[in-house]
């Protein structure tokens, strides 16, 4: 369906108001350690029972029961709540109607139910027959105190909340109806973004878009010889990289242009690893030091084995929602074959410290990357030859990209569940958990900024 909207909103009939009733499964946060919930939501729809081809019509969703209450772990302010929605067509017209609803809501204490505002769309009927309505997932973003999403699915069959029956008003029945766009304006503050934007530098297989940052400023030509001429400095080739990472990482996956660069210290190379500037919006406002990425690196060719790097935390404090760079991660790969050796960026890890918990966001390489950089080797005793060779200070999770208990640091409430990652975020101490809320550390990594 084409997403748009225009022309005036009409009720061109009188409205009618159906409630519908359906199994959900809703999602909690993995950093809550709480299962999924289920639950039964209670939806009304309200759109006119008929119209002519050629009226815009506006649909009101009104959620009369969620799945799940707000859970014994923190009240909810005024006004942080935010739902979005979807509508599943049918009928003389097939696809999705989005909806969005205003952050506005009282206050909603632990163990309360759930409430949202009215979610809003708008159609453009553009093909005469009876259009059906039926609600489908649907998500809650909530904005302190930090910006979390929680999703909610069908877990059976819905059945239409509304059907319009659109007539021929005399103008073409050809095409199908358009949905229009949602009327309570603003995005989501937090949620998700789905990938595709285009920049140059070409598509990736992971939907988000690599850009044409160069990394870091380092060389971009084709792969260095280590031995050739007694040079001792090795630029690496930007190759692109795509990400898939584990949740609490961002579910589309994320993309970014690496460079290994190599300078030879005797038998061994010192390597700097670089990604592409601005690649993420900060999470929270975060002090300086609180956010270290790591890497692991691949070695083939004549050699086996990986190299772990791993880079500081971010040399200054970071506002929310402004771009972040990684800082250069480092590591020493001592070689254990002689030949024509390999390096290709592997899986990343990025490190947020709340206060005294870290969390560990773990992410795998999508598809097979290029290699950076290519080296002549001599083979030192004790060199990588099929194992890892460590790094500065060496990376947990680095070489599988995942981490032990899922990164999250237990606040000493055992026997609780809901209670873990107790951190400190600005100054301020917050628990995070429960049925409403997922944590997403940003809205994407982004690659194309310069």
């Amino acid at each position: 369906m084409m997403i748009g909207g225009a022309g005036m909103l009409l009720a061109a009939s009188p409205a009618q108001a159906a409630d519908i009733s359906y199994k959900t499964e809703c999602i909690p946060p993995a950093i809550s350690g709480l299962p999924p919930v289920q639950g039964t939501t209670k939806v009304q729809l309200t759109a006119p029972a008929s119209a002519k081809v050629g009226d815009t019509v506006e649909v009101v969703w009104k959620t009369i029961q969620g799945a799940s209450d707000n859970p014994d772990v923190l009240d909810l302010d005024k006004d942080t709540v935010k739902p979005t929605g979807t509508i599943k067509l049918g009928g003389a017209a097939t696809g999705d109607l989005k909806m969005e609803g205003p952050r506005e809501n009282p206050a909603i204490p632990k163990n309360s139910p759930m409430i949202m505002s009215d979610m809003k769309g708008s159609l453009k009927l553009e093909k005469a027959g009876d259009l059906t309505l039926t609600p489908d997932a649907y998500n809650l973003n909530v904005s302190k105190p930090i910006s979390t999403d929680t999703k909610c699915t069908p877990k059976e069959t819905v059945q239409p909340g509304a059907t319009i029956k659109v007539t021929d008003g005399g103008g073409s029945t050809t095409g199908g109806t358009t949905a229009g766009g949602t009327t309570s304006g603003g995005t989501t503050a937090g949620g998700t973004t789905s990938g595709g934007t285009t920049t140059t530098g070409g598509t990736t297989s992971g939907g988000t878009t690599s850009g044409g940052t160069t990394a870091g400023g380092s060389g971009s030509g084709g792969s260095a010889s280590g031995g050739s001429g007694g040079a001792t400095d090795f630029p690496g080739k930007e190759v692109v990289v795509n990400y898939t990472c584990q949740s609490p990482g961002p579910e589309e996956g994320i993309a970014t242009k690496v460079a290994i660069n190599a300078k030879k210290n005797g038998g061994s190379y010192a390597l700097t690893v670089k990604t592409a500037k601005g690649v993420m919006d900060s999470p929270a406002p975060l002090p300086a030091g609180a956010l270290k990425p790591s890497m692991n690196i691949v070695i083939g060719g004549a050699d086996k084995g990986s190299v772990t790097v791993t880079g500081p935390g971010n040399p200054k404090a970071l506002e929310k929602d402004k771009p972040v760079s990684l800082t250069d991660m480092t590591g020493t790969y001592k070689p254990g074959a002689s030949g024509k050796s390999t390096l290709t960026p592997g899986a990343l890890t990025i490190d947020v410290m709340l206060g005294g918990s870290k969390i560990t966001i773990p992410c795998t390489v999508k598809g097979t990357p290029q290699a950076s950089l290519e080296l002549d080797t001599t083979a030192q005793e004790g060199g990588a030859s099929g194992g890892d060779t460590g790094g500065s200070g060496g990376a947990a999770a680095a070489g599988g990209g995942t981490a032990s208990g899922g990164g999250l640091a237990a606040t000493g409430a055992e026997d609780n569940g809901a209670l873990r990652a107790l951190g400190l975020v600005a100054g301020t101490a917050i628990l995070l958990g429960g049925a409403v809320f997922t944590f997403t550390p940003w809205r994407r990594l982004r690659s194309g900024r310069s």
